[in-house]
């Protein structure tokens, strides 16, 4: 008896050393279960959905989840779950780090592009939309079912859930509010496999999260969103700056002073410099003559003139913005770029921060022929919207920031000049700065910073309650990425 019990342990062992699990060929079995759409490798939809937009950060999915209803969302994080996966939901595909493949190799992505539904209650003036919406889409159906409109960045192939979920800006901001600022209500899956309605009301903690770090915590199924009744003209302009180093100190404190203390509700606008030029470029929120008014104080202090002006309508001036088709849906095919980049959230940008910022400018950053960009949004203020919302409603971290400034450079094959080059940039400007006195964007992240640091630039002062709700709402970083937050340990919740 004893002899035939140690045979059949014997032939058991053996074949389990044959036939190790397969922990690939569960997923894939357990998602063909799910009755979830799975993209065939080296099919168009995989190649579409697998296609970064940052061509430096090509990462392989364990497997691309394709669901439709909410149900096959469901169903596909719980195959990743219990196998042991991490699992990333992508909507846009846009991230720089391309956090929407994972950040790594090796993650169920939960592609939700096909789930783009939009829904106007023309009684009430909230939308319904599906969280694989992408903006231009949002915005061509919100005008085209009752003329409406939420705030929201100018690229129309962004996704909405990475963009809200992070904070959203765009080129209605100042007048309006981040993209986040309009949503009412989610539903989300979380990672114990419960679907929770949250809002100010309802689930409070997990509505506060999602709201500007959105990413950590679940994969929104649908936004409710209040709207707005967009303004019947509205004027893109280009502005010429003159920038000469010996006075660049100067023009750069005339802009903060404006922005900071003059700059209408109605007027939106950023700095964009490159090796050759420095313009102005925004909208105004109301007619030709209103934006010259609104300019003049600036254009006086600076020397500025204004290049072109145009007045339009709403949808006109976001395909102005887009420079291409407005309403993106599936297929969409990714236009890539190879590329470092990095920002900085400033309560300003004057004395010797402006200084270092400017010295590094024009003593290297002009002597460099790779192409580059800087983009510096007017973000704050006292008339800005973004400013005027309650900072403790959502876990956006950078309401007191006067600016968002975004450092960007092409690479190569070997990434490391551009990687110093932006990186000494961005320290030149903020080595005189104390720590309240600057942060870091998430929706332009950056692909050098680790973990730690991370998360403190992003999430700032709301770091430890962001990592508490963590602990508690995915305590095993199902949905883990590379600078995702870190669950408060036990003994620090003590």
């Amino acid at each position: 008896m004893h002899s035939t019990v140690a045979l059949c342990l014997g032939l058991l062992a053996g074949l389990a050393q044959a036939v190790p699990f397969n922990k690939h060929a569960a997923l894939e079995d357990c998602l063909s279960g799910s009755k979830t759409v799975v993209d065939e490798v080296g099919s168009d939809d995989y190649n579409r959905d697998s296609t970064p937009f940052n061509k430096r950060l090509l990462f392989t999915p364990a497997a691309i989840a394709v669901p439709t209803t909410v149900d096959q969302i469901k169903s596909a994080v719980t195959c990743g779950s219990k196998l042991g996966y991490k699992v990333t939901a992508k909507c846009g595909g846009h991230s720089y780090a391309s956090l929407g493949l994972g950040g790594e190799d090796g993650h169920l992505v939960i592609e939700l592009d096909r789930m783009n539904s939009v829904k106007l209650d023309t009684k009430t003036n909230i939308a319904t939309v599906e969280s694989g919406t992408r903006l231009g889409h949002l915005a061509a159906e919100l005008y085209a079912q009752g003329g409406r409109a939420i705030s929201h960045g100018t690229c129309p192939g962004v996704g909405i859930s990475g963009h809200v979920l992070h904070g959203g800006f765009g080129m209605s901001s100042h007048s309006k509010g981040l993209a986040l600022d309009w949503v009412i209500g989610m539903n989300v899956l979380l990672a114990n496999g419960s679907l929770v309605h949250a809002s100010a009301t309802e689930n409070k903690d997990v509505y506060w999260g999602l709201l500007g770090a959105g990413s950590n915590f679940g994969v929104v199924t649908s936004y409710e969103l209040k709207t707005f009744e967009p303004p019947a003209n509205l004027t893109w302009f280009v502005v010429n700056l003159p920038m000469k180093q010996n006075a660049s100190v100067a023009t750069l404190e005339a802009l903060e002073d404006y922005a900071t203390n003059t700059m209408p509700l109605e007027l939106n606008m950023r700095m964009f410099a490159t090796r050759m030029f420095t313009q102005l470029e925004g909208v105004y929120q109301g007619d030709k003559a209103g934006l010259e008014a609104a300019l003049e104080p600036l254009l006086k202090k600076t020397g500025a003139t204004i290049a072109q002006a145009q007045t339009t309508n709403w949808l006109k001036s976001l395909e102005h913005f887009a420079t291409t088709k407005l309403n993106q849906t599936y297929p969409y095919n990714q236009v890539q770029e190879n590329f470092y980049g990095k920002s900085l959230e400033l309560k300003g940008l004057s004395g010797k921060a402006a200084k270092g910022f400017a010295d590094y400018w024009f003593n290297v950053a002009k002597k460099e022929s790779t192409r580059w960009y800087i983009q510096l949004d007017l973000h704050g203020g006292k008339n800005s919207a973004v400013s005027h919302a309650d900072p403790e409603l959502t876990s956006y971290a950078h309401r007191d920031k006067l600016y968002i400034l975004q450092f960007y450079m092409t690479t190569s094959d070997t990434p490391e000049s551009a990687f110093k080059f932006v990186d000494d940039w961005a320290t030149a400007t903020t080595a005189p700065l104390t720590s309240s006195e600057w942060g870091m964007y998430f929706n332009y992240p950056d692909t050098n910073l680790n973990r730690t640091r991370a998360q403190e630039m992003y999430w700032g002062k709301n770091l430890a309650r962001l990592q508490q709700l963590k602990a508690e709402l995915d305590p095993h970083e199902l949905f883990y990425y590379p600078v995702s937050l870190s669950p408060q340990q036990p003994s620090e919740l003590a």
